[in-house]
């Protein structure tokens, strides 16, 4: 059994290290994702405001997940291959409600919407729910994702206030988005897939840096 073991490691690693690399950034980007978010979750709740979060940018994330996920579903794809996305999905589903909840919008309209939410939900489950659609909602999902991104890099910057922006959470959403540039790189060389983690990786970091720049200007004031 050790003998066939070895033999297993040795033609993996026979691979090459470009890609037992790729292999390893693979793990510790979906690793990465698990957590995340949490950070944010908790500097919202500790700071029990939600001032410089872009309630928008978290809707059309969510919008982004939500699509993917269920096209993945739907198509039947090996479940292995979008795991990320329901815990992505329930962090984002947390993060909406301390959002909301701190900036006063959890009033009649928000939980309309969250009712039609749970229908559609139930009926993508239950696979009722025309996957023509989402076949073609899946291509916005990308300009989607990075105008989130942009919502929340402009709401700090109007708000010049980022108590309530995780940098954890952000420099990990940069760090996931470069490591993806490299395995895609190595792995398919998928121009349009390499531009998406180009642009949020950017974005991200982006987001980041502002994040880090109020941060220090609040302390000092």
């Amino acid at each position: 059994m050790a003998g066939g073991l070895s033999e297993v490691v040795s033609e993996y690693l026979d691979k090459g290290l470009v890609l037992v690399v790729a292999d390893l950034l693979s793990l510790i980007t979906v690793s990465s994702c698990l957590v995340i978010k949490v950070p944010q979750i908790n500097t919202i709740r500790e700071n029990q405001s939600s001032k410089g979060i872009s309630v928008l940018g978290l809707c059309l994330e969510l919008f982004s997940y939500t699509v993917m996920i269920s096209y993945n579903y739907t198509s039947d794809y090996d479940f292995l291959s979008y795991m990320e996305y329901p815990v992505l999905l329930l962090q984002e589903y947390i993060l909406i409600y301390y959002a909301f909840k701190y900036q006063n919008l959890l009033g009649k309209k928000t939980q309309i919407f969250a009712v039609a939410y749970v229908i559609i939900a139930t009926l993508i489950y239950l696979k009722l729910f025309p996957i023509i659609i989402l076949t073609f909602l899946v291509p916005f999902c990308t300009p989607i994702g990075a105008t989130s991104k942009v919502l929340q890099l402009l709401a700090i910057l109007r708000t010049k206030d980022a108590s309530s922006v995780s940098r954890t959470t952000w420099a990990l959403s940069a760090f996931t988005n470069m490591t993806r540039i490299y395995t895609v790189y190595v792995q398919s060389h998928d121009l349009m897939l390499l531009s998406n983690f180009l642009i949020s990786t950017f974005l991200s970091a982006s987001v980041f840096a502002a994040a880090c720049f109020y941060k220090k200007k609040v302390k000092k004031a």
